[in-house]
């Protein structure tokens, strides 16, 4: 290629010359500097960094430690004066009988009721978004009322539906000439009344992320479908359902997360009874912790329950991850 040559080549050689050198080109500004730039960034995020570590890292690391410890009511004023026991706190907890009990009723809690629950949002989603034309709004915030209603209120109202004498039920059972059961003072019927509860409670959170999911699918395949003579079902099990997987895979994490940190309503409902039917892991914890001052059991069945719910979350994004492949 030919060199510029001219009096417009020599003017830009001479203004070359005079630059002086480190001089960045016209028209280009200089760039921060990068610890600046990070020190910016640094100082918006102090407020979020010190609360964060103040009421949550702290408390997860103290949690931990009191664990491999003997941390009672009398080392709240003097923690380090706790002695250390090592791995006694989790040995003594899978030798604990009621603990068993404990673990068995959160898994039964949420085996039956993940399922039921993330079941009926999809049903109640395709309802909502397909088959009703006419007060859509209406119903989609009345399934979703339940989940921005006080947990502890909503305990309450149902412990009076269910109350074998002067409740909701009972006075229905009477009218139809029968007598309703005890529902929360009967082993059998104890846990699936605390079950049935919470499906109604979170049936609106999975509701409305299976609406979100369907609105989001393209309306040409299911167009395609229907020219294809596909009917409801098969549209349903062909064309929605599988592009539903990760929105099903978020709804089933969280559902289960919430299943098996489960407090709320046996605490109100039934307190663990009757004969411990309905006593979970976090009421468990609860009673150890802050009714007997076992700090350091409690927080030892504290990291159980964390473990186990990891390994159940990251055994649902495997399975459910390869099945969208």
């Amino acid at each position: 290629m030919p060199l510029a040559t001219g009096p417009a080549a020599d003017q830009a050689s001479a203004v070359k010359k005079t630059r002086p050198a480190g001089t960045p080109p016209r028209g280009v500004r200089g760039r921060r500097p990068a610890g600046r730039h990070n020190l910016h960034g640094w100082l918006f995020s102090a407020p979020f960094l010190t609360l964060f570590a103040v009421f949550m890292l702290f408390p997860i690391v103290a949690t931990l430690l009191m664990s491999f410890t003997d941390f009672g009511a009398r080392h709240v004023t003097r923690p380090l004066e706790a002695e250390f026991v090592g791995l006694d706190n989790y040995v003594e907890l899978f030798a604990d009988d009621k603990f068993r009990t404990a673990l068995f009723n959160t898994a039964y809690f949420v085996v039956v009721g993940v399922p039921v629950t993330v079941l009926l949002g999809l049903l109640v989603a395709v309802l909502l978004n397909n088959g009703i034309d006419r007060a859509r709004t209406f119903f989609r915030v009345g399934f979703y009322a339940p989940v921005v209603t006080a947990i502890v209120a909503v305990a309450v109202v149902w412990r009076f539906v269910l109350d074998p004498s002067d409740g909701l039920v009972a006075g229905l059972a009477t009218e139809l000439g029968t007598n309703a059961p005890d529902f929360l003072g009967s082993e059998t019927w104890a846990m699936p009344s605390l079950i049935a509860m919470a499906v109604w409670r979170n049936l609106g959170t999975v509701m409305v992320l299976f609406i979100a999911g369907l609105q989001a699918i393209p309306t040409d395949v299911r167009e395609a479908a229907r020219l294809d003579g596909a009917g409801a079902w098969q549209e349903l099990r062909r064309i929605t359902v599988p592009l539903l997987r990760p929105t099903m895979l978020y709804a089933t994490v969280i559902t289960t997360i919430g299943y098996l940190n489960v407090f709320e309503e046996p605490f109100v409902m039934t307190q663990g009874g009757p004969s411990d039917a309905t006593l979970t892991v976090s009421l468990d914890m609860y009673r150890e912790g802050f009714n007997f001052f076992h700090m350091g059991y409690a927080s030892a069945m504290a990291y159980v329950l964390f473990v186990v719910i990891m390994g159940v979350t990251v055994l649902q994004l495997r399975l459910l991850k390869d099945n969208t492949r």
